[in-house]
């Protein structure tokens, strides 16, 4: 089947039932894409699909061919990070750094959608887990990026 990710598109071999996250993986060599639970409820597996945060862990790929797939890899890269990956450092946002490109891909759909939210527009998009406690950094990043830091 043919997939977009990140603007390219690319043929694979897969069972589409297989989840996303396995795809891009296994098959696509991207990890920057994290697994965390495989049950949805963490976040760390989080993608973009046509601009809406999907956590991959669970979406069968055959679901999503044809559509645009963003992971962390396509949202920026070090000579031109985007605004929420300069806003996540100058913030200091990673702790460990497990759950940073999911929490990232969140809050790049809620800036997409949003582009100056509110503090509770980030409390009801961001629901990935962080174990490192590092939510209050994000929502200061979030802002930053959004240019709306207090």
């Amino acid at each position: 089947m043919e997939l977009k990710v990140n603007g390219a598109r690319l043929q694979v071999e897969a069972d589409p039932a297989m989840p996303l996250l396995w795809v891009l993986r296994d098959l696509l060599q991207m990890t920057g894409t994290k697994f965390g639970c495989g049950i949805a409820a963490c976040g760390a597996c989080t993608v973009r699909i046509d601009g809406q945060a999907v956590r991959s862990c669970v979406m069968p790929v055959g679901s999503v061919a044809g559509k645009a797939i963003q992971t962390i890899e396509g949202l920026g890269n070090a000579g031109r990070p985007h605004p929420l990956q300069a806003a996540w450092i100058a913030e200091q946002v990673p702790q460990c750094g497990y759950c940073q490109s999911g929490m990232l891909m969140a809050a790049a759909a809620l800036l997409e959608r949003k582009p100056k939210p509110t503090d509770a527009d980030i409390d009801e998009a961001m629901t990935n887990i962080c174990r490192c406690g590092t939510y209050q950094r994000v929502r200061v990043a979030i802002k930053r990026a959004a240019g709306t830091k207090t």
